[in-house]
């Protein structure tokens, strides 16, 4: 699972102190998580653009994504990638993409997903933080977590709570969702954002398979 640690993102006080593999990865669940919930502000397009390098070279499908995702943020206007994201993600009615993963795990019930998922997070110790109202089942939520999972360590059972995570609620979803904002309508982006997600979680989903 190999990456490189971002910038500006500290874990939280209680987590483990990771290696530089496993802090890449916590941090860039962490800024998937940043750019599901909301359109990115100035201060963290500035930050991308300046670390257009994070993860190698073009001949790295991870490189080659992230290099993409820097040079969009450079000349980048907040105003209008909020608008990108509200037209992509909330919508008037109807929106482009549906960010929550339940939507592409099953075609009915998805209520017992939410549930069983509200339950695992329990069982985390884990909450909805006050004032939010997303239900559990959001990417942004569930990146967030994996984050969250990550930062606890690296030995045999904190890999098998982020494989099975991961397996239950990202990994049957994100292909199709990273399809349908890679074939959206007006948005640029966020298309670069889904480049990183796609070839990230495959990763991800490869090295799950060796353990």
């Amino acid at each position: 699972m190999s990456a490189t640690r971002l910038p500006e993102s500290p874990a939280p006080s209680g987590e483990s102190a990771l290696s530089e593999e496993d802090q890449g990865r916590a941090d860039l669940y962490a800024l998937l998580a940043r750019l599901s919930y909301a359109g990115p502000d100035r201060a963290l397009l500035d930050s991308l653009a300046r670390h257009e390098n994070q993860f190698g070279a073009d001949d790295v499908p991870l490189g080659q994504a992230w290099r993409a995702l820097a040079r969009s943020a450079r000349d980048a206007d907040p105003e209008a990638l909020r608008l990108e994201y509200d037209s992509l993600f909330v919508g008037v009615g109807k929106a482009q993409v549906t960010p929550y993963c339940s939507h592409y795990l099953t075609p009915t019930g998805r209520e017992r997903i939410v549930v069983a998922l509200r339950d695992e997070l329990r069982g985390l110790g884990l909450a909805r933080a006050d004032g939010s109202h997303e239900p559990e089942d959001h990417v942004a939520v569930l990146f967030e977590v994996m984050r969250h999972l990550v930062s606890l360590g690296s030995d045999d059972h904190a890999i098998g709570g982020q494989k099975r995570f991961f397996l239950r609620y990202i990994s049957g979803a994100y292909i199709q969702l990273t399809d349908e904002i890679l074939s959206a309508a007006a948005t640029q982006f966020y298309k670069d954002v889904a480049r990183v997600m796609r070839v990230f979680f495959d990763v991800e989903s490869q090295s799950f398979e060796m353990v």
